[in-house]
């Protein structure tokens, strides 16, 4: 009898998703560890959806900012969840992924950064050495 891995989340997935505390698209896996933003180390977490209403793929990423360096040093580098964490559901097949919903809801007290959102800001001297 021989095992065979089943790959449900694709790296096409890992393509399409970002850090909603930092913008960034790149991240890391760690065996036994996780998975973590490269450049903020949030830690992300996937989990497939109950509900998948006909689309290939139905995926929550859970992001957790527990792990996050310099969260509380420079806001213009970081944005901070609602208690810490966030889920997004991400729907759709490798190549077409669209974003259902987050939780908690996008609102005046809360928004995502956007993907590439604080590219352009330089990271302060003062912050680089604490991670």
């Amino acid at each position: 009898m021989s095992l065979e891995p089943i790959d449900r989340h694709s790296e096409a997935l890992f393509a399409f998703l970002w850090c909603p505390v930092c913008g960034h698209e790149v991240f890391s896996h760690i065996p036994f560890e996780g998975v973590f933003c490269k450049h903020c180390n949030t830690q992300v977490t996937l989990q497939e959806a109950h509900e998948t209403r006909g689309y290939e793929e139905a995926v929550l990423a859970c992001f957790d900012t527990a792990t996050t360096w310099n969260l509380h040093v420079d806001a213009k580098l970081r944005r901070d969840l609602p208690d810490g964490s966030a889920r997004v559901k991400v729907v759709g097949a490798p190549g077409d992924y669209a974003i259902d919903w987050w939780s908690p809801r996008p609102d005046d007290d809360w928004q995502p950064v956007e993907r590439g959102e604080f590219d352009d800001v330089e990271e302060p001297e003062e912050v680089s050495h604490l991670a």
